[in-house]
């Protein structure tokens, strides 16, 4: 949540809906763009095609104090049932590309995990099949380091593209300013990743899609699939968050319409309309 949300006293939703005009939309539910598919309305929702649009929304933060959520692939998103107040940002379709020059990969935020993982295989590079397990975007990954089955995005990543909503303008990111870490980095709320830039190594196209075949092959054994948001917890060093919730007794836990997997402990599902 970014810092105009700390002073709820000057939220003007309407100031912003004038200024954002046709771009915002009012009262979108937030539970389709979520993985748990969960959650109550955005006041507002901008889905944003060009940095255009997002000035514009820097613009109506500014004038309105409305706090902003950025919603990416919503892996990591849990909504509460009475929503959220201010401007919910997601990037469009334009923001889902994919560019591979020799070992250079250049990727659109909005990209899933996977479909990178797969064309960056196809394309005999390697490094990235890792992340067909991860059902997140790309900018997600950068923002939480996301990572899986030994590696991790900030093994590969080159730069970043960031939009900062609180003052605008598009700034590139490097690895050092990012100061990764295990599942963070330094980017903030009001920070929205538009764009990363890859390096990987020269790979052998079979191998790769073996790799990715035997990691979904994996995951689908061990993991539950429906209506979660993937691993909750973070490892403790030298443990595992699942193993210590399973050894607690606490899988199949339910409190109201969520339960803790009994495939996974470190899952948590949610029933469809919970």
């Amino acid at each position: 949540m970014s810092q105009t949300a700390l002073d709820g006293d000057h939220i003007d939703v309407g100031a912003a809906a004038e200024i954002l005009g046709s771009l915002a939309a009012p009262n979108v539910s937030l539970a389709p763009f979520c993985t748990y598919r969960v959650g109550g309305a955005a006041a507002l929702f901008v889905d944003v095609s060009s940095v255009d649009d997002l000035e514009l929304v820097v613009e109506a933060v500014t004038q309105s104090g409305c706090p902003t959520l950025v919603v990416g692939k919503g892996s990591n998103l849990l909504v509460s049932d009475s929503g959220f107040p201010g401007i919910a940002v997601h990037l469009g379709r334009s923001f889902e590309g994919v560019e591979i020059e020799a070992e250079v990969v250049t990727v659109g935020a909005s990209a899933l995990l996977p479909v990178v993982a797969r064309k960056t295989a196809a394309a005999g590079l390697t490094g990235f099949e890792w992340a067909v397990g991860v059902p997140g975007s790309v900018g997600g990954a950068v923002r939480m380091n996301a990572g899986g089955h030994g590696s991790d995005i900030a093994a590969n990543l080159v730069k970043a593209s960031v939009f900062n909503l609180a003052a605008g303008g598009p700034q590139e990111w490097n690895p050092e300013q990012l100061a990764f870490a295990y599942r963070q980095s330094a980017l903030g709320p009001n920070h929205l990743v538009l764009f990363a830039q890859l390096e990987l190594e020269p790979g052998d196209a079979e191998s790769s899609e073996a790799e990715i075949s035997e990691i979904v092959r994996w995951r689908r054994e061990h993991q539950p699939g429906g209506q979660n948001a993937g691993s909750v917890f973070t490892n403790p060093e030298g443990d595992s968050a699942g193993r210590i919730i399973d050894e607690l007794g606490l899988k199949g836990l339910r409190v109201g319409t969520a339960e803790v997997s009994t495939k996974h402990a470190n899952f948590i599902q949610a029933d469809p309309g919970g």
